[in-house]
């Protein structure tokens, strides 16, 4: 336990400082640590422009690691879907904490259920990946890329902007907006964002080990085995959060299961694959390797053409 509270740097979107206090509140109640928060804003957070435009993955999270490497705070939470797959050096993640509900969700106007949307309806989106799902289930919707925070996006259905929204369950509950969920995507129907619904936590390696190894408190296993396995399918199709993936793990009966999927952007085509392996002392390593196995697998059946040519359309949007 520290004399001063510890610093936790987190975006300053509604979001982003509820679940950032969420994790405050879990370190305080395990730790008897105290710890307050320091709000940042990432350029992600105030350009207008396309995240593909500004290389996707990164750009919520380069400013709370520019003030973790200076010292001007403590720690950090991600949403792990925003967190790049290459490590960054001189940093680690400390914890995974316990994944919230990982499925998508849809909101959309006079309660409709995503079957129920009239041919034609407008939904939007900032997920390439949704994208390919969705249209691969309803090739006849129409799907626009949207920006903002929940409250933003949500607004656009009312302002008749669109019939609907997609966004994450975990996000939705995060802000208090789950009465405006309509119908729920399972991971038969949609794949989530690899490491949807999950925070990291993460710190100087150096001080991981030691003034701040109350952090492993935090730390869920199973949570840290799914999200590894799914962030490695990621790495090794060497996709960003602009690419058509989705992957989703679950830990059960003594077993790490793993599915997958690249799609390509119209829904007109897609490479799906499923493996799992038995959870043993080694759980870590052999999730990293199970998300790597089975994405050479799907490399061989032409998903990484998928993510190329996904990653050559400008106009792509990317995962919010």
């Amino acid at each position: 336990m520290t004399d001063r509270p510890a610093k936790l740097g987190t975006r300053r979107s509604p979001m982003a400082t509820s679940q950032s206090q969420t994790v405050a509140d879990a370190v305080t109640a395990r730790t008897g640590t105290g710890v307050e928060l320091e709000l940042i804003t990432s350029y992600g957070d105030v350009t207008q422009a396309q995240l593909t435009q500004l290389g996707g993955t990164g750009v919520f999270v380069n400013r709370l690691r520019e003030e973790l490497l200076s010292g001007g705070i403590d720690f950090a939470v991600h949403s792990l879907k925003d967190l790049p797959t290459a490590p960054a050096e001189g940093l680690t993640v400390a914890a995974v904490v316990e994944r919230d509900d990982p499925r998508d969700a849809l909101c959309a106007r006079d309660g409709r259920a995503f079957e129920e949307l009239p041919p034609g309806s407008v939904v939007g989106t900032g997920s390439p990946r949704r994208v390919a799902q969705l249209a691969a289930l309803r090739p006849d919707l129409s799907f626009v890329p949207i920006r903002g925070n929940a409250g933003t996006r949500l607004g656009k259905i009312a302002q008749g902007e669109v019939d609907a929204v997609v966004l994450a369950y975990a996000g939705l509950a995060r802000v208090g907006r789950l009465d405006d969920v309509t119908d729920v995507f399972g991971p038969e129907r949609m794949l989530p964002a690899p490491g949807q619904g999950a925070l990291a936590v993460e710190c100087l390696a150096s001080r991981a080990g030691d003034d701040l190894a109350y952090l492993t408190a935090v730390d869920h296993a199973a949570t840290r085995a799914e999200v590894t396995a799914e962030r490695s399918v990621l790495a090794e199709l060497e996709a960003g959060c602009a690419a058509p993936v989705g992957a989703y793990a679950d830990v059960g009966d003594g077993r790490l299961r793993l599915r997958a999927a690249v799609v390509a952007p119209d829904g007109t085509g897609a490479v799906r694959r499923e493996r799992s392996v038995p959870v043993g002392a080694d759980t870590a390593e052999a999730a990293s390797s199970l998300g790597r196995e089975l994405a050479r697998e799907m490399i061989g059946d032409g998903a990484d053409r998928i993510v190329a040519d996904a990653a050559r359309d400008s106009t792509t949007p990317s995962e919010d």
